[in-house]
């Protein structure tokens, strides 16, 4: 189908009340391999928690589904639709609103540019749309949910080398990928942060550098520096410097918080993937669901810095150390669908 120029399109905050939240299932045939089991119940804990604040609805392969009900609960609405694995922050539609109402962004999901096998997590965009019944926008670009985060007045957050990456997009610009972010999300302003390619499967997705909040804030996650600089603190001394020096959309200077990671000597023996970002947490309906890494002062130190950000909201601390092995966390394993 031909793309059309999409007007008028909106992408609100995630504080904006939900419809639902869809997950997706990790299939025990899946690249987890001897971790499958594991991940599959660090995918429940989440589903469980959420659906004490607001409706789940999962994706899990025919084969799989008896499963994941048993595993998630009553509460928790289980859809046979085959997946490749659990993120549906990417692989899954991206919501915005607009003329027509609320719409959903395809936006090709391809593995992160071909790092990992795709096959089924492709097409879950379009299985999740047809589910909510909401008209689907065909994205001119690739990419992925978790690289894109915005305060819901106009300012988009984004890295440069999760998009403006020859994985994704080999015959865009920066500017044409910019251009076709404001009319796909209504951003006013695109920030750039440089971020990281090649170092982890996603190539640094903003969802676990920088976090918009209330007025002007946002929270930047602060890289663990005990053993020097490295590729993350520069990523994270980059991303501060370029909040510094520019405005959101509204023409408001940011207000920066920092939010530590644990210390790595605090969490055990952890792989190279291993990500510890608190940044990568969920805002549901009277929630905000955060990771527990094992690392007492600093969880505790999460815990009161987003709760004082989102007051009306319970904090729940989650452990989800198979995910956190994987390169995620609880904001990459869900999607939400806001309330139109």
């Amino acid at each position: 189908m031909p793309r059309q120029k999409q007007a008028g399109l909106f992408m609100p905050a995630e504080t904006r009340e939900h419809v639902r939240t869809f997950m997706s299932w990790p299939p025990l045939d899946s690249v987890w391999e001897d971790m499958a089991k594991d991940v599959q119940g660090d995918i429940a804990g989440i589903a469980r928690a959420l659906a004490e604040f607001e409706p789940v609805v999962m994706l899990a392969a025919p084969e799989e589904a008896k499963a994941a009900r048993r595993a998630c609960g009553s509460g928790v609405d289980v859809i046979a639709v085959p997946t490749d694995d659990l993120w549906m922050r990417d692989s899954g539609p991206t919501f915005v609103q607009g003329p027509k109402g609320l719409q959903g962004i395809d936006l090709h999901f391809n593995g992160w540019g071909g790092k990992q096998e795709h096959e089924h997590d492709a097409k879950v965009a379009r299985a999740v749309l047809k589910y909510a019944g909401v008209p689907r926008i065909d994205a001119p670009l690739v990419g992925e949910g978790g690289s894109l985060e915005v305060d819901g007045h106009g300012t988009l957050l984004v890295t440069e080398s999760s998009l403006v990456n020859p994985n994704r997009n080999p015959d865009l610009s920066r500017d044409e990928i910019e251009n076709h972010l404001k009319q796909l999300v209504g951003a006013e302003k695109v920030i750039w942060f440089k971020g990281v390619k090649g170092q982890d499967i996603t190539d640094y997705h903003v969802d676990s550098l920088a976090r918009c909040g209330e007025n002007n804030v946002v929270l930047l996650s602060r890289t663990w520096d005990g053993d020097g600089p490295d590729v993350w603190t520069r990523a994270y001394d980059q991303a501060r410097g370029a909040l510094e020096n520019t405005t959101d959309a509204r023409g408001g200077k940011f207000e920066i918080i920092d939010l530590p990671e644990p210390d790595p000597a605090r969490l055990g023996r952890r792989g190279e993937d291993f990500l510890g970002s608190y940044a990568n947490f969920y805002i549901a309906n009277g929630a905000v669901l955060i990771p527990r890494f094992g690392d007492r002062r600093a969880d505790r130190q999460a815990a009161a810095i987003i709760g004082d950000l989102y007051p009306d909201h319970e904090v729940v601390q989650l452990e989800i150390h198979t995910i956190a092995e994987g390169g995620g966390g609880i904001h990459c394993a869900t999607q939400q669908q806001p309330k139109a």
